[in-house]
């Protein structure tokens, strides 16, 4: 039998949920609400995963758990990522959660790009890197689409670890 390993998501899983369900909270317990989500979470201290209710522990894991339920070829990915997460400093979690902002943020064709530059930047040695950076920064907005064109990403993704 399977278990759903908490410890390993309680951390990220309580960030992430705290902060989407601070606003709300702060909502109904006051009935002018805050100029921002931000201002919220930086006027009161949140809980510790243990000052939980069950129920706020189970409004936090449940999206977790029916993804984790819904994608079983994804488990080992989702265990690693937590797992890694785990091991981050702040610091590099901070910088986690940017490029991930970045990510959303851009466009369809400009991931694309992304995903080709990556896979062709993990064969190069770190000169080759280097000198890629650099040219990539040089170049047009069309001579990165045929340079992508030209080096396209893997059709699949590859596995994480």
């Amino acid at each position: 039998m399977t278990t759903f390993p908490t410890r390993s998501f309680a951390v990220p899983l309580l960030t992430l949920a705290l902060s989407m369900a601070a606003p709300a909270a702060a909502q109904s317990a006051d009935a002018t609400p805050p100029a921002s989500p931000r201002a919220t979470h930086d006027a009161a201290p949140l809980p510790a995963w243990d000052q939980l209710t069950d129920a706020q522990r189970e409004a936090l894991v449940a999206h977790v758990r029916d993804r984790w339920n819904a994608q079983p070829g994804k488990r080992a990915r989702m265990l690693a990522h937590a797992e890694r997460w785990q091991e981050m400093g702040p610091q590099e979690r901070e910088r986690a959660r940017r490029g991930a902002s970045r990510w959303r943020d851009m466009e369809p064709e400009e991931r694309d790009a992304m995903r080709a530059l990556y896979a062709r930047m993990k064969t190069l040695s770190e000169s080759e890197r280097a000198a890629l950076r650099a040219r990539w920064k040089d170049m047009s907005p069309e001579e990165r689409r045929a340079w992508v064109k030209a080096n396209p990403a893997p059709a699949e993704r590859p596995q994480d670890p």
